[in-house]
């Protein structure tokens, strides 16, 4: 998860940070927090990483948070604003940019608890089912359907999203048991995610960006499996 906080108080910021921080911690999700004192440095960072979660201080100077929120909803359709002011009146014009939530200043812990917690099950239900690893450094939530496909390496698992690659020990026998239908066996090696299958030749098929090989073991079903997917999108 990319979280991003946008506020013109450096100390607000901290410690607004630092709750955050302990709630994905404690729920074994791997995050990214950015920081930025103004919106017009929100706009400019987001044309390289879009938050898929925002807190925005509506009062700042210049740029204030609705107007940043309005330029941000030209092009970030997705990111869950929650907006973070001092005065409850602006709330109301929340619904104008789709915000998904408000927290009052001063930050209340609790309040911070409640609305990750609304956050992540939202989370949950958009991006699908999740498979926990389990790491020395604590547990880590990996959306399934962000996942283009699994390799197997040694007694390591590779997990290959479009952006980053997460290694974990594992068995791809093992993991193939929980996964949804989506998920398909074409290698001894690899497991595919079909929804980012886009086409399937004689012994490789593309997947993202990337060609997987097909074991001739596996070529018939993932031929069927992959025409029903295809039939299924029409």
């Amino acid at each position: 998860m990319l979280a991003a906080i946008c506020d013109d108080d450096k100390n607000l910021r901290s410690s607004l940070r630092k709750l955050v921080e302990t709630k994905l911690q404690l729920e074994g999700i791997s995050y990214e927090i950015v920081e930025y004192d103004c919106g017009e440095a929100l706009l400019q960072g987001i044309l390289h990483k879009v938050p898929d979660l925002l807190f925005l201080d509506i009062e700042m100077k210049a740029l204030n948070g609705m107007e940043t929120a309005r330029k941000l909803r030209e092009s970030c359709s997705n990111t869950i604003l929650i907006f973070v002011t001092a005065y409850p009146d602006y709330v109301f014009q929340g619904y104008e940019v789709q915000a998904f939530h408000y927290i009052l200043k001063p930050y209340q812990e609790s309040k911070i608890q409640e609305v990750m917690d609304r956050v992540l099950d939202r989370m949950e239900t958009e991006h699908g089912r999740y498979y926990l690893i389990e790491k020395k450094s604590g547990s880590i939530r990996l959306f399934l359907n962000e996942v283009l496909y699994f390799k197997s390496e040694g007694r390591s698992v590779d997990a290959v999203k479009k952006d980053e690659t997460v290694r974990f020990n594992g068995k791809l026998s093992e993991l193939e048991t929980k996964l949804p239908p989506s998920f398909i066996r074409v290698h001894n090696r690899y497991v595919v995610n079909l929804k980012y299958v886009s086409r399937v030749e004689k012994d490789r098929l593309e997947c993202g960006e990337n060609e997987i090989p097909i074991s001739r073991a596996y070529k018939q079903e993932v031929m069927v499996a992959f025409a029903r997917t295809m039939v299924n999108e029409m």
